[in-house]
């Protein structure tokens, strides 16, 4: 997802985005891992696809209740309210995918007090 395309297309996603995390991150604080992991979980395998969103149907099991991210996963509830708050401003132009992506990331900026600088090497030891 590159961010100009999207404010292009969607000039207010990231403040929609941003408000809704926001919010759900102030009333619970672990919230903001809870979303990264969700994230994760959804791009562990074959990519960012928005997949982990699916609920049940009547011929198979949903991700969001698969038995891997059952006690595991959490935040759904978040992901749905900015869904509904991106299509009011946006109709039809932002992923399942991108919402995730971007809700991990301000999830992180938002718990985040420092930038964490490190260097390290990537040379083998021998």
């Amino acid at each position: 997802m590159a961010s100009s395309s999207k404010s292009k297309s969607c000039k207010h996603i990231f403040s929609t985005v941003k408000s809704v995390v926001s919010a759900a991150v102030s009333k619970e604080r672990r919230m903001g891992a809870s979303l990264l992991r969700l994230h994760f979980h959804d791009c562990f395998v074959n990519g960012c696809d928005g997949s982990i969103l699916l609920d049940d149907a009547s011929n198979f099991t949903g991700e969001q209740n698969a038995n891997p991210n059952q006690n595991s996963v959490r935040g759904f509830n978040v992901i749905d309210d900015i869904k509904t708050a991106v299509e009011k401003v946006c109709p039809g132009v932002v992923s399942c995918a991108d919402i995730l992506t971007m809700a991990a990331r301000k999830s992180v900026v938002l718990v985040s007090s420092t930038l964490i600088s490190f260097m390290f090497s990537l040379r083998r030891r021998k």
